[in-house]
């Protein structure tokens, strides 16, 4: 098989490929023993029709769409790999010569993974930051648990106050009409949550149960709901009760009842500990997108329009199932915001952009730097997958290889954590 590559662009070119007239034969041949298991012939039973009858009755022509089914895929995927090349794309295929006795000639259009030209990766300047577990902090988490264990006791009589929780009915009028989504019934809002429009949560302070309010709030002009965007309504309101949080005291009985601890000193150091390796994860994750950040603003690369859509593809579907996750199926979304899919594709946009180029950097920091993974490294990460999953080893390894075979997939992760590390480790504290 003849190959030849030729760029016309910096992500695209040509790959004009021969395959040899033996192939071709046998690829037609092939195709015919298929064809044969379908067609009609009086005289003959399916799949016993001789060659000769076939071509003269539907001519050798039938068979070529077949052949090149056969044909092209084979010839395309070892194209590539004497090549050398990295598709990002399914190309675009042109039939040049396809004749009974003749070499196969065609074209693939390509587009492949760019070059990206590193500015400056090793010794990066980064501006520090303090990430310190204060009394203050510690207050406030314990203040957070003490919430989060809070009773909530129905107000026999009083006024609502921010943090307190209703139980209400509700129904909205835009222009004098109701409006889908604006009405319900036993509904339980946390005054001060910012759960509601702005201005609805605080025309309730002051209200008591059993009594109504009507209120008049505007939507804000970038309100998710277009057809509400910017419109003003009016909602009447019936609160059935009041719950107000009784909050725990901070005492040893507290620890015992939420903690495997007797007094609510060891439960304090504990959580402070806690915070501590939480501030030393939150320090990491810091000076590793900053560097990050830095490393991929100075590298140069022209990404291919393919390798940005095929990642919104990806950022569609993860939304897609994070809404799904909360019961709303993506069309209703559409429906109820009023969006297009084109519209939400545009909002992943910059990021799928970032994300794209932000790969493409570490994979070259991985070649730069030769960044490699040994076999016994290797086996160290899938211990650690089983030791996760509490299974077996030699199991996990081998459900592992046949998705991935060669593992090639947990090596490039690998690589990628490492080429991190690297700049992280090369950077510098200013």
């Amino acid at each position: 098989m003849a190959v030849k590559w030729e760029k016309t662009e910096p992500n695209l070119g040509i790959l004009e490929i021969e395959v040899e007239q033996e192939r071709v034969a046998s690829a037609l041949d092939r195709a015919f023993k298929k064809v044969a298991q379908r067609v009609n012939v009086p005289g003959f039973r399916k799949g016993k029709v001789p060659r000769r009858i076939f071509e003269a009755r539907f001519g050798l022509e039938t068979l070529y769409q077949d052949a090149l089914d056969i044909l092209l895929p084979e010839a395309y995927s070892m194209a590539v790999l004497e090549a050398k090349l990295d598709p990002v794309d399914r190309p675009v295929i042109d039939i040049v010569q396809m004749e009974a006795g003749k070499p196969l000639l065609f074209k693939a259009t390509v587009v492949v993974k760019p070059e990206v030209v590193l500015g400056e990766y090793k010794g990066v300047t980064y501006e520090d930051k303090e990430f310190v577990v204060t009394e203050e902090v510690i207050a406030q988490e314990l203040e957070n648990l003490r919430k989060s264990h809070a009773e909530l006791r129905v107000l026999e009589d009083g006024q609502a106050e921010s943090g307190d929780l209703l139980v209400m009915d509700f129904i909205g009028y835009v222009d004098g009409e109701t409006f889908e989504g604006g009405e319900a019934e036993n509904y339980q809002l946390e005054l001060g949550s910012g759960t509601f429009v702005p201005g609805f949560e605080e025309q309730l302070i002051g209200i008591q149960a059993g009594f109504d309010r009507e209120l008049t709030v505007t939507f804000p002009e970038e309100y998710h709901v277009k057809f509400l965007a910017g419109k003003e309504a009016t909602f009447k309101v019936h609160v059935h009760d009041i719950k107000r949080k009784a909050l725990p005291e901070l005492d040893d009985e507290f620890a015992m009842d939420i903690s495997e601890f007797e007094t609510f000193e060891e439960l304090k150091a504990d959580l402070a500990h806690n915070l501590e390796h939480q501030k030393e994860h939150e320090h990491h994750h810091y000076v590793e997108t900053t560097v990050l950040d830095k490393v991929v603003a100075a590298a140069e690369v022209d990404i291919p329009a393919p390798m940005i859509n095929q990642e919104i593809d990806s950022q569609v579907k993860e939304f897609e199932s994070r809404l799904e996750a909360q019961g709303i199926p993506l069309d209703a979304y559409q429906e109820f915001t009023g969006t297009v899919m084109d519209e939400i594709r545009a909002q992943f946009r910059d990021e799928a952009a970032n994300r794209v180029k932000t790969a493409l950097v570490i994979e070259t920091v991985v070649k730069a730097e030769n960044i490699t993974v040994t076999e016994s490294e290797l086996d160290l990460e899938v211990q650690k997958i089983a030791d996760s999953a509490q299974m077996d080893f030699d199991y996990v390894k081998q459900l592992l290889m046949d998705k991935d075979p060669g593992l090639l997939g947990l090596r490039s992760q690998i690589q990628s954590r490492r080429a991190v590390e690297f700049l992280i480790d090369h950077s510098v504290r200013a």
